[in-house]
Parts: structure tokens; C-alpha cells; sequence
């Protein structure tokens, strides 16, 4: 879309802002906010750098599709919807509230932008196949991008998944791990370690390719990468930090869900702004 390397980090920043403010102390509501702050930097770059995805057309028939297979973390695809003009701005006001468009986990039927129903851990990576198959067999050359949990790969239809990925050699499905280490109730290595998760991907014969999930240069160049692989998908293993941006969230599992006070909302502003 024409973005530089300086506007997404700016893009990304102004993700995190719309974060906290979707967890609004004066709603009491909880919200995704570590996880979501993960991402932020590599949704920037998906949407401003490489996706073919036209705001003003985001029902068009070629387009890349996005699929958060961790759709706990869908506030930051809502953030980045309503900064784009697919979905009103207003409408980060209204998580969760009865009848908002905006809800706890994505629902294509009802939020323009959104591409598949997720929350139950560990479908996005089937559906992201499904998408990406469909392609092949329409002759398009569209691309199925799917973000999932480090934690969400214990699930075992990832595996099965990504099995079947690599068997058909769906170079046009790119899997995006969002690597920060902590799940809903600790760090992955004390709650349900599930060792090298990066040979396990190679030995199921997929294309890995490891980056600083908060680096933006690294992200596009690691976007373009996945590109040239054209015998087998991909799978960025992205490095990051859960509630990156916001100090007292930084690798802290108890903002995996959870509220804010008044002035932890001013404070992660404060933090943001400071990035």
C-alpha cells in the first residue's frame, strides 16, 4: 500500500493506542491486550507493505486473506480494520458491548474484513489450507496468511494441518507464529513445553524462516522471503514480546486477558507514545 518503513512502525504504534483504548478502563471490560500487543508490528507490515488488500474493496475475489487462528488476538486486526476505514473508528468504543460488530473472538458473518470464525484454538491453520487450495484450483495467486499462538501449537490440528500443507506443497499458505513465550497462566516451558517448535515445522516440511517479530525491516524482508519459496509453505517464526509497548504487560501472563485500572490506561498510552 505504499507505506515506508517509518509509517508502519507509526501504523503499529497507533495499533497498540487503539488497543487499550478497545480495553477502556471506564467499560470494565477485559480484553487480549498481550497478545495482541505481540502482533502489532507484524499486522502493520501484512497490511500497509504486503498483502494484495484494498480497503476499499476488501470483498474483492484476488485478495489476501488474514486468519487469526488465535482469535483472542483479533482486537488488533479490529484496530487495524478501523484505522483503514473498513470498519468505523467510533467503533473501537464498542468490544464486546451487546450488538457491536466488534466482539471477543472474529466473526466474518458479522465484521467486514474479518475472513473466518476462530477462537476455538487450532482450526485458523485448516481454514487458512482450505483458503489456500481454493486458490490454486480458481488460478489465483492470492495468499492465506494465518497468525497462530506459540501456546496454540499444542493443539493437534495444527498438525494435521500442516501435514497436509506441505503433502500438497502450498507454497501460497504462510503461517505466522507469534513466539512471545507465555500463554494464559505462564510461560510456555513451565505450563506445557512442547520443546523445539522449529524443528518440529521443518521435520513436517515446511519452509521456516526465524525473525524479530518487532523489527520492521526484518518482518518485510522475512514477508518477501516466503515469497520465493515454491515447493512447500512457510511458516514465520516470529520472536516477540507479549504486551509489547506497555511496560507493566511486557512478558507479564496475568495481561494475556485481563482489565485495566485508570492508571494503567494512562500509563500504556504514556508507554506507547514513549516507544
Amino acid at each position: 500500500m505504499g507505506y515506508d518503513i517509518e509509517q508502519m512502525k507509526a501504523f503499529a504504534k497507533q495499533l497498540r493506542h487503539d488497543i487499550v483504548d478497545m480495553i477502556n478502563f471506564d467499560k470494565g471490560r477485559v480484553g487480549h491486550l498481550g497478545g495482541s500487543c505481540s502482533m502489532a508490528d507484524i499486522v502493520a507490515a501484512l497490511y500497509c507493505y504486503k498483502m494484495n488488500y484494498d480497503p476499499k474493496d476488501y470483498k474483492k475475489a484476488d485478495r489476501d486473506r488474514l486468519v487469526f487462528s488465535k482469535g483472542h488476538a483479533v482486537i488488533v486486526q479490529y484496530a487495524a480494520l478501523c484505522e483503514l476505514g473498513v470498519l468505523e473508528k467510533e467503533e473501537i468504543n464498542t468490544l464486546k458491548i451487546l450488538g457491536s460488530r466488534l466482539q471477543g473472538h472474529p466473526e466474518s458473518q458479522k465484521t467486514p474484513g474479518v475472513e473466518a470464525n476462530t477462537g476455538s484454538l487450532g482450526q485458523g491453520l485448516s481454514i487458512g489450507l482450505g483458503m489456500a487450495l481454493g486458490f490454486k484450483l480458481d488460478g489465483l495467486d492470492s495468499k492465506a496468511y494465518v497468525v497462530m499462538g506459540d501456546g496454540e501449537l499444542a493443539e493437534g490440528q495444527i498438525w494435521e494441518a500442516a501435514m497436509a500443507a506441505a503433502r500438497f506443497k502450498c507454497n501460497n499458505l504462510i503461517g505466522i507464529v507469534d513466539a512471545n513465550g507465555v500463554q494464559a497462566n505462564g510461560k510456555l516451558v513451565d505450563r506445557f513445553d512442547q520443546g523445539d517448535q522449529v524443528a518440529k515445522f521443518k521435520a513436517f516440511g515446511w519452509n521456516v524462516i526465524e525473525l524479530d517479530g518487532h523489527n520492521m525491516e526484518e518482518i518485510c524482508k522475512a514477508l518477501d522471503a516466503a515469497d520465493e519459496c515454491k515447493d512447500k509453505p512457510t511458516v514465520l517464526y516470529a520472536h516477540t514480546v507479549k504486551g509489547k509497548g506497555v511496560s507493566f504487560a511486557e512478558g507479564n501472563h496475568k495481561f494475556h486477558n485481563g482489565a485495566l485500572t485508570e492508571e494503567q490506561f494512562y500509563q500504556a498510552h504514556k508507554d506507547i507514545d514513549a516507544m
